[in-house]
């Protein structure tokens, strides 16, 4: 029997699956074509009689995943016009003040959609999941202007306060909301911990391998604006923008970042693109995002916001593995250039030596790629998530960290503790196998017992502020370090924290 609930600007209908009322594809924004292309979002038409939410909705203009990686990032989403929408877990919309989470999904600010995940065992455990859409690319992140920019944000914003607004009626508490997010997801929360639109629309926000020292400045998004737009042969402008065919945008959009592979070169591009090698991510415009995000975090943003943030031991494995580098050379990662877009030692201003010597100090036998992986892990993931903790050490709001250590079976363990390997841990979903997440690296009997820690942990803190360790201090710093036998570690890998001060 289908379950009706009344929206702000209509009735919708949604399935009971599982014991839990699921309602997909809610738009939470009108679509962003025409003239709302490059605009920040408007408000959703109101409709008469009850519209069918028991589909997903579209997802945002991308490209498509390649076929190497859609059994890892399964979605089952397609591309459309009305992208702007939500899906919504609720154990019953029945009134009842219950956690909130609205999960933010990344993809590199490229793809992604939060069709990928189920939020039903939130449900399950008494907590109102939401999973959210937002525009990637060039078409949330081109830099026009101070306060034309970082759409995406905007949309992210729109979405929180849709939640404010609506979700009471799905059983959920305005009052208690947090976001969570993983890469470029977790990295657009660290800007909506600085950002003043976003001011009050969550209580608590969860970073996992990712954080908000991941921005560029106006005078990078100008340059790759200008770069974009020649390559469409058009004015750098949002009307001009807005009116080039879709498809050819996205085109333009690919072969900007195969030029900046081909040649990453920071006068050409900016050295916050070559770092990241993200043509299109948050920047810093003076008005939607008023300064670097994590200066404004040390200057006291957020910080009655409790924050939980970390990464996964090998983070980066994921991408060496998966781009042939297993064999590469202690030349090649000390060198002085890049290589298939990883920065070498040098070029993220490590003294090389100093730096083969630390990454070995505990591992004599770590190969070459093994030293790369650990290193654009600390670069992405690891350092910024460190960063973020010591802005927040005199933040009213607690501060907590982890790490996710648990390797994955698969090829050996070549991956490691890789990169997104924590969402079906996160999520409570290893039974649903590979049709998940990253579930082919799963492997055939991934630890339910450390899925069940790090979710009750994560609804614990949704809940209570409260995930079950210590709070991040100075002195101490505290990681909880989930496997399959969890514990508190004191400040681990001091070496390397104290290798990227000043760098990262």
């Amino acid at each position: 029997m289908d379950t009706i609930v009344r929206t702000r600007a209509g009735m919708v209908s949604g399935a009971v699956e599982g014991g839990a009322h699921v309602f997909r594809g809610v738009p939470f924004a009108a679509p962003p074509v025409g003239r709302n292309r490059f605009r920040a979002p408007q408000a959703v038409e109101p409709w008469r009689g009850v519209r069918e939410a028991h589909n997903f909705g579209a997802r945002p203009l991308q490209p498509e995943t390649p076929a190497a990686m859609q059994a890892m990032v399964p979605d089952p989403s397609v591309t459309g016009d009305d992208c702007l929408n939500l899906n919504i877990w609720t154990p019953a919309p029945d009134g009842a003040r219950r956690p909130v989470m609205v999960w933010i999904p990344g993809g590199a600010f490229e793809v992604g959609s939060g069709a990928s995940y189920d939020g039903s065992r939130f449900a399950r455990d008494g907590v109102v999941c939401v999973t959210i859409n937002y525009r990637v690319g060039a078409s949330g992140f081109i830099f026009f202007a101070p306060g034309e920019a970082n759409f995406g944000l905007l949309d992210q914003v729109a979405a929180l306060a849709w939640v404010r607004d609506n979700i009471a009626a799905f059983g959920g508490d305005p009052d208690n909301v947090t976001v969570f997010g993983e890469s470029a997801g977790a990295m657009t929360i660290g800007a909506l911990l600085a950002m003043p639109a976003a001011r009050g629309l969550f209580r608590r926000a969860i970073l996992e391998s990712g954080g908000p020292s991941t921005v560029m400045s106006a005078a990078t998004g100008v340059k790759t604006a200008r770069a974009l737009a020649a390559k469409l042969g058009v004015q750098p402008t949002r009307e001009t923008m807005a009116a080039v065919p879709l498809d050819r945008f996205l085109a333009a959009q690919t072969a900007l970042k195969d030029d900046i592979l081909a040649d990453p070169d920071p006068e050409r591009w900016g050295g916050e693109v070559v770092a990241s090698l993200m043509p299109f991510h948050t920047v810093a415009d003076g008005e939607v995002m008023p300064a670097a995000p994590i200066a404004r975090i040390a200057a006291g943003a957020s910080a009655d916001v409790d924050v939980i943030c970390g990464s996964n031991t090998d983070d980066w494995k994921l991408f060496v593995v998966a781009n042939g580098l297993l064999g590469v050379s202690d030349e090649i990662v000390s060198g002085p250039v890049a290589t298939h877009g990883f920065k070498s030692l040098a070029a993220y201003g490590l003294d090389p030596a100093k730096a083969l010597a630390v990454y070995r100090a505990t591992s004599p036998r770590a190969s070459a790629a093994d030293v790369l992986a650990a290193v654009e892990t600390d670069w992405w993931c690891r350092m910024p998530a460190i960063r973020l903790a010591e802005a927040r050490l005199n933040a009213t709001g607690a501060t907590y960290m982890y790490e996710f250590a648990w390797p994955s079976p698969v090829g050996g363990g070549l991956m490691g503790a890789c990169h997104a390997l924590e969402i079906p841990f996160v999520f409570d979903t290893l039974d649903k196998g590979a049709q998940q997440m990253v579930g082919p690296l799963l492997g055939e009997a991934p630890p339910q017992a450390l899925a069940d820690a790090m979710h009750k942990a994560w609804v614990a803190f949704a809940a209570t502020g409260d995930p079950g360790w210590p709070r991040y201090d100075a002195p101490r710093r505290a990681t909880m370090r989930f496997d399959t036998a969890s514990r508190v570690v004191d400040d681990p890998r001091a070496w390397e924290r104290a290798l990227w001060g000043g760098v990262r």
